[in-house]
């Protein structure tokens, strides 16, 4: 893992003159001893940075360093993970805390992840080793989707979502093998606000994360019952409001606990498949205040990209954030580095393969735009 980390941020980071801003926020590291939960502290001031450059820890590469491993193990794997970020100006980390209904940090709402087999806590691991290094941690958590229905007959009766089932309740729905929270019920709102509390509360994270999976399906059968109930007149916009419900309510959460806390949300990077496709109103969260601090569009394409150019992706986003006290940070894709990119039409399709600058060239773009920072995916 660490190897492969490394040579992706040496790619993407050779000679780009970064380095980070200083924080907003100065802090101490986090002086834990053990791997155990923390209770969130009063004194503690989040750690955060007015240009991010950021670092997804997704949960699909936990296998790498998490499963099997020993408390030692994985403190050293995350440490030398974390050492080889630092020295090429990464200043945030979104942890992958809460995947598909499960959790990666001791939860008293989800069972822990499959990937988890050690008698530790990754969060607050991770945590500890951020902050030696002056690095934020931001818990990393995806709202809606839950286990598919094979995982969930294995876990106990009292997760709530099993019961949710067992009783009928219309929150949860079954899409395509797996099961998703239903953003139309305030008992779904409801749980995802104690979702964030719980991480809050326990730990010093600097900020709170999420991602672009939002409603899983256009079919309108999902969510029918409900949607003929509200008597609004429009599925689309009842469902963007759907989404912006508990949007909203995750980052007051967030912001109930301490207004230095930062809430960011990271959505696909074309701004018409987020508004048609899963709901998710980027324009109002841009443009209003309430809804985050950051926003942080996957513009995982190449400049060559037939339906979605690099460089016109950028600018829209530019546009959407202009007058906006919203930071925008550009996520870029180093993962597709020496790969097909099979979706970008004929002109682009070997792009990511016979240019190996091209994350260095996109980074140099982001510098120029009036973006505050951008985030990488490996």
């Amino acid at each position: 893992m660490r190897k492969i980390i490394a040579a992706a941020l040496a790619a993407a980071f050779f000679m780009t003159g970064c380095s980070a801003e200083l924080p907003v926020q100065s802090s101490s590291p986090a002086q834990v001893s053990e791997s155990v939960p923390q209770e969130h502290s009063e004194k503690y001031v989040p750690l955060n940075y007015e240009a991010q450059v950021g670092m997804w820890l997704p949960y699909v590469r936990f296998p790498e360093y998490m499963q099997g491993r020993s408390d030692e193990q994985f403190r050293k794997e995350v440490g030398e993970m974390l050492d080889d970020a630092a020295a090429e100006s990464v200043n945030t980390v979104y942890f992958h805390a809460h995947p598909m209904g499960d959790a990666y940090y001791r939860s008293d709402i989800y069972p822990r992840g499959e990937f988890l087999d050690g008698n530790y806590d990754p969060l607050a691991i991770v945590i500890e080793e951020a902050h030696k290094r002056g690095i934020s941690v931001h818990g990393w958590i995806n709202p809606l989707r839950l286990q598919t229905d094979e995982q969930l007959r294995a876990l106990p009766e009292d997760y709530i979502i099993k019961k949710w089932i067992a009783a009928g309740e219309p929150f949860v729905k079954l899409v395509n093998g797996r099961w998703y929270l239903d953003p139309a019920y305030p008992e779904t709102v409801d749980l995802l606000r104690e979702t964030a509390a719980e991480i809050i509360g326990k730990y010093d994270v600097d900020g709170l994360h999420i991602d672009d999976y939002f409603y899983p399906t256009t079919d309108e059968e999902f969510d029918s019952e409900a949607f003929e109930l509200s008597g609004e007149p429009d599925l689309a916009d009842w469902r963007r409001d759907n989404v912006s419900r508990f949007v909203k309510a995750l980052y007051d959460t967030v912001k109930s606990y301490d207004r230095k806390l930062l809430f960011g949300i990271s959505p696909q990077g074309n701004i018409d498949s987020d508004y048609n496709s899963q709901f998710a109103d980027v324009r109002r969260w841009a443009g209003e205040e309430g809804f985050c601090d950051y926003i942080v569009p996957q513009i995982y394409f190449g400049f060559n990209n037939e339906n979605s150019p690099f460089l016109t992706v950028l600018e829209q986003w530019e546009e959407l954030t202009q007058d906006s006290e919203v930071s925008l940070v550009i996520g870029l894709a180093p993962y597709k580095l020496g790969r097909e990119d099979k979706w970008a039409g004929a002109a682009a399709e070997l792009e990511w393969i016979n240019d190996p600058d091209i994350i260095e060239k996109q980074i140099a773009a982001v510098k120029e735009s009036s973006a505050e920072g951008y985030a990488l995916y490996y």
